[in-house]
């Protein structure tokens, strides 16, 4: 089986495509064993779906590579033609690369952002409840987690990461002159959101409002991070309160939509409302960029001010893609060993299956009344010939083929000089 790593990313589809192949989380585990059972060839497979990337990593026959993009097209919806020209495939030693340069952060949209090896453990713990993990995946993930970890701790590469929350306000300043003087209405309540009202709060804003889908959530969050919570129902009602509408939840629709907005602008008689739409797929309704006095900004627009902080931080990534190098031969030796290991196993069990049948036949000879010591003597030729047939017929077909590299190889290892 072979490993392979196909999806699409920031760097090569912007949010609209994006979000058409991304996957809600709490439909992970059923379309995780729909993968399983859909795509002959595949055995194991983890879904890596976040605001920036939807991924695929999985042990696959290369003939099955195919049909796997079908069932991705199908699932999503997508077209072939427009796939054709955003994704990207790795295969075996360049898809663990690309896996340990995820997960250390070094392919994020913020560099080194640390958010995105969490998003790689809840996307293997989703595969392990729904029992698409095996031997190779497992594998990867043990040099991959080690990996991650080793370029925090012996890089600056995390060190005060301008992360997409930070980005956020620092756009909202570009329309606020004094952050001081506005209010923040916040939609999701997950780790994202709780940066961004923490960013929020160190630059002054006045009052932070939490919405979600569960007004528990949003209370417990607004009791660490805001003033105030709120459900998700009674935005229409509140949103021409704010001046700073930022959002991120997991919804696979809008929860903000144009008329909202319209309204809400109408309300706040025309005066500015900054607008940060950082989920994948969307939350906010893109035509709300149409409308005037209206900021409407997607995670891809804060881009520019997200590509400050690489420079400051080339010298580290460089340290980190040596430290991946090493660790991707790690893994390579190792999964060469185990692929060893489980050839030396099946070479095993096909010569214990020759002894068990010659045996029978001698046994049942034996009780037929033949001779002992010529019974002996000819178990040995025949148990002889049928452990060295396949190694003779390779042998015979290397010559024929003039492979003497091959040839070569079989005498040195099987010490015949």
């Amino acid at each position: 089986m072979a490993l392979l790593a196909i999806g699409i990313s920031f760097r090569t589809a912007d949010v609209s495509l994006r979000e058409r192949f991304a996957f809600p989380e709490t439909d992970m585990i059923p379309v995780l064993k729909d993968l399983a059972n859909s795509v002959q060839g595949l055995t194991e497979s983890v879904i890596l779906s976040t605001c920036n990337r939807t991924e695929i990593y999985c042990s696959i026959e290369k003939t099955a590579h195919e049909h796997l993009v079908h069932w991705l097209l199908e699932n999503r919806q997508g077209d072939l033609e427009d796939f054709k020209s955003i994704n990207y495939t790795y295969w075996d030693h360049e898809a663990a690369r690309h896996m340990m340069r995820v997960t250390a952060g070094l392919d994020s949209q913020v560099l080194g952002e640390p958010q995105i090896t969490g998003q790689v453990k809840d996307a293997y713990d989703a595969a392990r409840r729904a029992e698409t993990l095996g031997p190779q995946l497992n594998l990867l993930a043990r040099h991959t987690f080690h990996t991650a970890k080793q370029v925090r701790s012996t890089t600056e590469i995390g060190r005060n990461p301008v992360s997409v929350a930070s980005a956020a306000v620092t756009t909202a300043h570009q329309i606020f002159s004094d952050l001081a003087t506005t209010s923040a209405l916040l939609v999701g309540a997950g780790d994202t959101i709780e940066l961004v009202a923490r960013h929020l709060r160190s630059a002054g804003v006045r009052r932070i409002t939490i919405a979600n889908r569960s007004l528990e959530n949003a209370s417990a969050l607004a009791a660490k991070v805001a003033d105030h919570a709120m459900p998700l129902s009674e935005i229409g009602d509140a949103l021409h309160e704010y001046d700073v509408v930022i959002s991120s939840t997991g919804s696979p629709e809008p929860v903000i939509d144009k008329k909202t907005v319209q309204e809400a602008r109408r309300n706040r008689r025309y005066r500015p409302l900054f607008m940060v739409d950082i989920a994948v797929p969307r939350d906010i309704d893109p035509a709300v960029v149409t409308l005037k006095d209206v900021y409407l900004y997607t995670i891809d627009d804060l881009t520019s001010v997200i590509e400050e902080n690489i420079e400051s931080r080339r010298e580290s990534a460089e340290q980190a893609e040596e430290i991946i190098t090493g660790a991707v031969e790690k893994y390579a030796v190792e999964q060469g060993a185990r692929r060893g290991q489980e050839l030396i196993e099946l070479f095993r069990h096909s010569a214990n299956n020759v002894r068990d049948a010659e045996l029978k036949r001698a046994i049942d000879r034996l009780e037929a009344g033949s001779e002992p010591s010529e019974l002996l003597s000819r178990l040995a030729h025949d148990l002889t010939n049928k452990l060295i047939h396949s190694p003779t017929l390779t042998i015979r077909n290397a010559a024929s083929d003039d492979r003497r590299d091959l040839l070569d190889y079989i005498r040195k290892s099987l010490a015949l000089d």
